[in-house]
């Protein structure tokens, strides 16, 4: 729904948005519907910049976990994203949402989107998808910090720096 809305420069959300969103919420529930894979979020670094993804700078660039190790993120490309020494040493073994959270920001789209498939296939694989939350067991990422509610999109970015 955000996604659509930012990359048509929507300023408010509009009723086709309402739609995208009910649809899919449906598909995932009655399991007629997959997210998009996370190969095609891989295809994008191939055209993404090569740029820290928290703010944009292309000096000392280094590898970060979107999902922190120390928490029980993967060691896998989907879980990388580039961030300079600055940023990765301010963000810590804070997951991005927290981080973004610390700092008073929404996270990028294209960031969001990652680390909720990333939540999701983990929770897929684990057999968790049906589990109630206050059963759950402890989670590399946190669920509770997960945005349920987004800004309008005019508010929201794709990404760190304007794609072309």
């Amino acid at each position: 729904m955000a996604h659509a809305a930012v990359k048509k420069n929507e300023k408010k959300y509009g009723r086709i948005h309402f739609i995208i969103r009910s649809r899919l919420l449906k598909g995932l529930r009655e399991k007629t519907m997959n997210l998009g894979d996370i190969a095609d979020d891989e295809k994008l670094k191939l055209y993404l910049p090569q740029a820290c993804s928290y703010c944009g700078t292309t000096q000392n660039l280094s590898i970060d976990h979107l999902i922190p190790t120390k928490k029980g993120g993967a060691n896998k490309g989907e879980n990388f994203v580039w961030a300079c020494r600055i940023c990765n040493s301010k963000k810590g073994a804070m997951d991005i949402i927290e981080w973004y959270q610390k700092k008073g920001q929404f996270p990028p789209l294209l960031l969001l989107r990652r680390y909720l498939k990333i939540a999701i296939e983990f929770c897929q694989e684990k057999g968790l998808m049906d589990t109630v939350l206050s059963e759950a067991p402890e989670l590399p990422f946190s669920l509770s910090s997960i945005p349920t509610n987004y800004p309008q999109p005019g508010e929201l970015t794709l990404w760190i720096i304007e794609l072309r």
